[in-house]
């Protein structure tokens, strides 16, 4: 079974989500933003320990734990990574934030599929909020977002990267997926894409 925890961190109050399935020892990591010993606290609560780290996009309030995973796979859309350790990309100048982050990351790109931890993950490109944007399909049957999609709403545009257009469009392609996947959003209250279809 899969199990998805919510761990609220930094001053936006970034989602960063634990990815865990049972007889498995590890948990995949989602966009540790800040805040490592809350994220471990969790970790511990559940007896298991972090083998992997997933990046929905760079900025700098979904990355600013990252250094304290250097030693762990870190998965990131290649069109993000030059804003990892760029303060004025990343936006970290505005909440002084210059944190080195760990650069070696592994790549992921549309429609690549892998394993960790027992759980299989599906890689959907959804550029626009940045260039590098993307969203997780985990195990087919929980979609995590991170600033793409929100309940109620969708990550902006005004950051360096950033296209409303594009993102409209990637926003088009999530909302036109054929099942009701519950959404794990980066800031806020989980949706599903289909309540999300009848607000935007």
């Amino acid at each position: 079974m899969l199990h998805i925890e919510r761990v609220v961190v930094g001053r936006l109050e970034e989602n960063c989500y634990i990815l865990w399935k049972d007889g498995e020892a590890g948990a995949v990591i989602v966009d540790p933003g800040d805040e490592a010993e809350k994220i471990d606290e969790q970790l511990k609560a559940i007896a298991r320990r972090p083998a992997a780290v997933l990046l929905t996009h760079g900025h700098f309030d979904h990355t600013g734990a990252l250094s304290h995973y250097a030693g762990l796979p870190i998965y990131l859309h290649e069109d993000d990574g030059f804003m990892l350790n760029d303060p004025t990309k990343n936006v970290g100048w505005r909440f002084s934030d210059f944190r080195e982050r760990p650069t070696d990351t592994i790549p992921v790109r549309e429609g690549e599929r892998f394993a960790l931890c027992g759980i299989t993950f599906e890689v959907l490109h959804t550029p626009g909020h940045t260039p590098g944007c993307v969203c997780y399909l985990a195990d087919g049957e929980a979609l995590l977002t991170g600033d793409t999609l929100f309940r109620h709403g969708y990550g902006r545009v005004d950051h360096p990267g950033g296209d409303i257009d594009v993102l409209f469009g990637s926003l088009k392609r999530l909302l036109g997926l054929p099942r009701d996947y519950p959404v794990y959003p980066g800031h806020g209250e989980g949706t599903s894409v289909f309540q999300e279809r009848g607000r935007l």
